[in-house]
């Protein structure tokens, strides 16, 4: 009996593919940049919504390019929701950091924004 997929090394690429392409079908992951976005499409706080990056094995999306942030705003704009980054206010109000306090390297904020009011 011969094997139509190859070596186990194939098998996992063609099982990974096929459920890749049932998660984009569902508009559950997008890709940018080698990294994978991925949603549940539920709603959840800030808090609830780290954890729940961390248990999958990721962590919470922080856009560190334009192609990143389109693919955070594919999301947004499917789900007709706001989507948290991993992002915070620094010590000095106004300014913005990494979750980790670390410099944003990237920024993409409308006109006299980030307000902290959802909107950014």
């Amino acid at each position: 009996a011969g094997n139509e997929h190859g070596d186990p090394i194939q098998q996992l690429e063609y099982r990974i593919s096929r459920l890749e392409g049932v998660l984009r079908l569902n508009k559950m992951i997008t890709e940018s940049g080698g990294k994978i976005f991925a949603t549940n499409g539920k709603k959840a706080d800030f808090d609830a919504t780290v954890e729940k990056c961390k248990e999958a094995g990721g962590s919470i999306a922080t856009p560190k390019s334009p192609g990143e942030n389109d693919a955070i705003l594919y999301f947004v704009k499917y789900f007709n929701t706001y989507a948290y980054l991993g992002i915070k206010q620094s010590l000095i109000p106004g300014r913005f950091q990494l979750l980790n306090g670390a410099q944003l390297g990237y920024t993409n904020w409308y006109p006299n924004e980030p307000s902290g009011k959802g909107e950014e």
